[in-house]
This record gives structure tokens, C-alpha cells and sequence, in this order.
């Protein structure tokens, strides 16, 4: 009968391990980790993971930057739905949620390579990245299809953050550089990990080189700074006030612009008053008092049915910006009671401000009366308000013969030559339409350039550097605490941050290589078991949870005789000497 002693199995704690791996792949228990290779359909999984991820970041940093379109993006959704919401709400919290769910499962993905566990995501994980990717997937479809021309944010946002992007990007990278050393390090080196070295340096070199493709207006000499932009209240300051009211004029006032912009519409009767939609149904309570009539174009009505209509509540019930809680009780008294402004009114107002008025005219439809005397009826009220004409600036193409004693400026990017044949000495242009270069040009010929919408300070910032004349604004409130640009960095200076930063970088980089191969190279010289042993031998008593097993050992299943000497230890188990 053959003897032998307790078998000790020795169980060291492990509770981050337990967790990573827990989390990740439901592997709680010690027997269900492996350092075994992950297979190809795990290997897959993990590609799938990257991706969404790289996608969701990009989704967020999309939403991120489109805040200045926010208000545009939901006065869409109105014209589609008919309806007024804030379309932004679910898309932010569903991107939120995703994004912290697929960092997270990335996070574990990544300690589970460092730490050279096998991967193993777990199925609902895996439904979870899916659901993720098609929410994406979609999410950018549906934007192409309904606001593709915001994409262009994200190119001129890069005027502002690409040089502390790449900056972040390089740091990343750099730290990856851990988990790619410790592949390529082993001395079973595959195909496979000559192409991750390869893919990594090509990276790695790319992102040096990436700041001689980054071209930003705020990389200049402080000194050729131009003066700060003028602000012109977009509709007057409509995150304070209901948008084209009289109050909402007078808050933008009280932010310092320069000049108000309002949309005019000509009632039945000929009367020009302010209105942005085609209906009044968004911005009146006309489905109370003609609800027959609400679907009815806006100036089909005459001035008398307009003025009775309540032009605030809406305001106040919907809070389209989020602020009515920031508002005073007075100041919600008097939203309450807001009636549509007329274009007199607001011309007077801007009059005893000493401020211009830039106007957006929208044509009556062929079936109104007024439908070939539109643009005189509003010259009228123009000389009717007293403003001084050089300080009504008009933009519709038509007719600018009869307007010549006001100020001509052009909605759509023409070349200098067909400005000047037209008697335009200044354009009006969405942010998207003027690029660094194009101002540069239409400056150089003393042609002044108003951008709009410019709602965030990041976009005010580079605009500014550019050199442009003005800016229109739904947040004048915000742009008023904008001394100056976020940040101004001279080319020098510039180039002194890039070099010394890819200096760093590839001093990390060759100090982890040069460590990992150290340290695996020491590994690499000692036996398994003497390392087992020897870890089993130090640990304190009280460290060690030990668990007692008896084998039945059977000559005849296993040929153990008393001649054989030791049997080697697997996966922590300590076998003593057969007598």
C-alpha cells in the first residue's frame, strides 16, 4: 500500500483579480481563470469592443462640440414632428450610459492582457456591446440623414482642441506601449506580435508627426490679436426671454451687444412683425384662441388676430434652454404677458439704444396680398421707426436696387469681385461657410465678415482669432465673459510643447521596452516549481488559507510506485515524498 502525505493546496488572495475577471467573464472562482491564450472568436469579440468604442467616442465627442447647435437641432425635430422637445435629452443620457459601460468593459479588457489573463467576455457583455454598436451605428445614420450638415463641427472644433488632442492622444498611446512591450517581449515571438509592433510604432510615429497637419487661427503672435468680435443678439438674447420679443431684445441690449437681428413676416394687413416659424403654434397659444387656425402660415393672420395672441407662456412651459428656474418672479410676470412684437417696435427700441438691427425677411405666399409689396411695406416701417437707415443692415438678394440707402450684406459666400458688382461691402455666413482663409481673403479686400451661430466660447475664440467683424449670438449673456481668447500660443512656443512632448514620449516608450525585456528575461531563469515552492515556504501561516485533500492513489490507474521520487506541482498544489 503506498503512503503519502496531506496534499496542501494553497490559495492565495486574490480580490482585484477575482473582480476583473469576474466582472469581465463571470470567472469568479480560481479553477475558472486561465493564462491560456484567448481564442480567435474571444480575440474577435475584443476587436468588436474596440470598435464600438472608438465609435462611441467619437459619437460623444460629436454631441460635445455640437452643443452650439443644440437649439437648431431641436427647431428641426419641431418642423419634422410638429412638436416641441428637447430632442438632445434622451440621445446625451443614452450616450453617457454607453460610453461609461463600454470604458469600463475596455478597462478590464486591458488589465486582463496586462495581468496575461485569458479573455472571455461574458454573454450578456457581449449583448450589451452589440446593443451599444447598433445604438451607435444608427444614431449617426439618423443624424447624417436629418442634421448632416453639423458633421462640419467637428473639423472646426478641431481648430480649438487638436493641439491638446493629440496631446492626450500621445499620452494614451504611450501608455499602451506597457501592454504592447509585454507581447512582443516573449521569447515565443509570433508573426502576430511582429504585426502589433509594427501597427504600434506606425502609430506611435504618426502622432509625432500629426501637429504638422493640426492648423489652428489662436497659434499666433499675441501681438497680431485684431479686436474682440462684436456680439449681435440673435433674435435678442432667447435663452433669458422668449426669442424675437421686445424682452428678449432688451436683455440682449442689457449684454452689451452691438446690433439686433430679428426674422420679419408681414401680416395680412401689411403689417412686418417678428416671427422665425411658418405657424404661430410654437411660439404663441394659438391652438387656445384659433385652434382651427394654428397650422395656418403666420402671416395669413392679420395684425390685430396676431396682437392678441400670448407670446410667453411657451416659453415658461416648455423652457426650450433650461433656464426659466434662473429666471426672477418678475421676471416670469412679465413672460407671461408678452404679446409678438412688431418690426417698428423693435427698430424704436434699437433706435434710443444707438444699435443696429441686421434683418432676415421671409416672403408672404403668392396667395397673400401683400405678396409684391412685402419688401416696400418693411422699408416703410424702417422709416416709420425713426432708426437711422445706415444702421439697418438688409440680407434679402432681391430688390437691393430700392434699398440702396440701407446697409447691404449677402447671405451666401460670393467671390469679391461679385460682392463688389452688387454693392455689397459684407457678408453674413454660418460658421461651417467661413473658413480661416476665406476671411483672410474677404478681409484683405475690406469686406467684414459676421459669423453666426456662435453660441459657445470655444467657437468665439477661434473666430476671433481669424479676425472676423461680428458674431451672432443665442447667448450674448455667455459671450460677455470672454475677455479673451480661451488660449493664444505662439508658433514658437508651439513647436517648443510638440517636440518636447514627443521627446517624453519616446524616452516612456523605450524605458518600458527596455524594462519589460528585462524583466522578462529575468522570469524566464527561474524553475515553476522552485518558485511555487519557494512562495509556498515565506508566506506566514496566517496568510494562507490551506486545503486538505486526500488522493486515492491506485497503482494500477496511475502506475505510482514508492520508487517514484516527486510529482511535479500544477496550479499550486504541493506534493510531498512517497514512503
Amino acid at each position: 500500500m503506498v503512503k503519502h502525505q496531506p496534499l496542501q493546496q494553497v490559495y492565495e488572495k486574490q480580490l482585484c483579480l477575482s473582480f476583473l475577471t469576474g466582472i469581465y467573464g463571470c470567472r469568479w472562482k480560481r479553477y475558472q481563470r486561465s493564462h491560456d491564450d484567448s481564442s480567435k472568436w474571444e480575440c474577435a469579440w475584443f476587436i468588436i469592443l474596440c470598435s464600438t468604442f472608438s465609435l462611441l467616442l467619437f459619437w460623444a465627442y460629436f454631441w460635445l462640440e455640437a452643443h452650439n447647435d443644440y437649439n437648431q437641432f431641436n427647431w428641426l425635430l419641431y418642423n419634422r414632428s410638429g412638436e416641441w422637445k428637447d430632442g438632445t435629452v434622451p440621445i446625451l443620457a443614452t450616450t453617457a450610459v454607453g460610453f461609461s459601460y463600454i470604458t469600463f468593459l475596455m478597462i478590464l479588457a486591458l488589465c486582463h492582457i496586462s495581468l496575461g489573463q485569458q479573455l472571455n467576455l461574458y454573454w450578456i457583455h457581449k449583448v450589451g456591446v452589440l446593443a451599444a454598436l447598433i445604438t451607435t451605428v444608427s444614431g449617426v445614420v439618423s443624424i447624417d440623414d436629418v442634421w448632416g450638415d453639423e458633421w462640419d463641427i467637428i473639423l472646426i472644433s478641431l481648430q480649438s482642441t487638436g493641439p491638446f488632442l493629440h496631446i492626450g492622444a500621445l499620452a494614451a498611446v504611450t501608455v499602451l506601449g506597457w501592454l504592447v512591450a509585454e507581447q512582443v517581449v516573449r521569447a515565443e515571438r509570433t508573426k502576430f506580435h511582429v504585426i502589433l509592433l509594427l501597427v504600434y510604432l506606425s502609430v506611435l510615429l504618426a502622432l509625432y508627426m500629426a501637429p504638422l497637419a493640426i492648423s489652428s487661427p489662436c497659434i499666433m503672435d499675441k501681438n497680431n490679436l485684431k479686436s474682440r468680435p462684436d456680439v449681435i443678439g440673435r433674435r435678442g438674447a432667447p435663452m433669458l426671454a422668449p426669442e424675437n420679443t421686445l424682452m428678449s431684445f432688451n436683455k440682449a441690449l442689457q449684454q452689451g451687444v452691438s446690433s439686433l437681428e430679428a426674422d420679419v413676416t408681414v401680416s395680412l394687413d401689411g403689417v412686418p412683425f417678428l416671427m422665425r416659424d411658418r405657424t404661430l403654434k410654437r411660439t404663441t397659444d394659438i391652438a387656445k384662441v384659433f385652434p382651427d387656425r394654428q397650422h395656418e402660415d403666420a402671416s395669413l393672420f392679420n395684425w390685430t388676430e396676431i396682437r392678441s395672441l400670448n407670446a410667453g407662456q411657451w416659453f415658461l412651459e416648455n423652457d426650450p434652454f433650461w433656464t426659466v428656474g434662473s429666471l426672477t418672479g418678475r421676471d416670469r410676470n412679465r413672460i407671461r404677458n408678452l404679446t409678438v412684437c412688431s418690426l417698428v417696435e423693435m427698430l424704436r427700441l434699437a433706435a434710443r439704444a444707438n444699435r443696429s438691427a441686421l434683418l432676415y425677411l421671409r416672403r408672404p405666399p403668392p396667395e397673400h396680398p401683400h405678396y409684391k409689396t412685402w419688401i416696400m411695406d418693411t422699408l416703410w416701417a424702417v422709416q416709420r421707426s425713426g432708426i437711422s437707415q445706415k444702421r439697418v443692415t438688409w440680407t434679402p438678394d432681391t430688390d437691393r436696387g430700392r434699398v440702396r440707402g440701407l446697409q447691404q450684406t449677402s447671405l451666401e459666400k460670393l467671390s469679391v469681385e461679385e460682392l463688389r458688382h452688387r454693392g455689397i461691402s459684407s457678408l453674413t455666413l454660418r460658421y461651417s461657410q467661413a473658413s480661416n482663409k476665406d476671411i483672410q481673403d474677404f478681409l484683405a479686400n475690406n469686406m467684414s465678415v459676421t459669423v453666426y451661430p456662435v453660441n459657445e466660447p470655444w467657437l468665439y475664440s477661434v473666430l476671433w482669432c481669424s479676425g472676423v467683424s461680428s458674431v451672432s449670438s443665442d447667448t450674448p449673456q455667455v459671450l460677455r465673459k470672454v475677455p479673451y481668447p480661451i488660449w493664444l500660443m505662439s508658433p514658437d512656443k508651439y513647436c517648443l510643447v510638440w517636440i518636447t512632448s514627443d521627446l517624453v514620449s519616446i524616452a516612456i516608450v523605450i524605458g518600458i521596452f527596455i524594462f519589460q525585456k528585462w524583466r522578462m528575461s529575468g522570469m524566464q531563469n527561474y524553475n515553476p516549481e522552485q518558485i511555487m515552492l519557494s512562495a509556498v515556504a515565506r508566506r506566514p501561516s496566517r496568510d494562507v488559507n490551506v486545503m486538505k485533500e486526500k488522493l486515492i492513489f491506485s497503482e494500477v490507474s496511475n502506475g505510482v510506485t514508492s520508487t517514484d521520487e516527486h510529482l511535479y506541482p500544477e496550479n499550486g498544489y504541493d506534493i510531498g515524498q512517497y514512503k
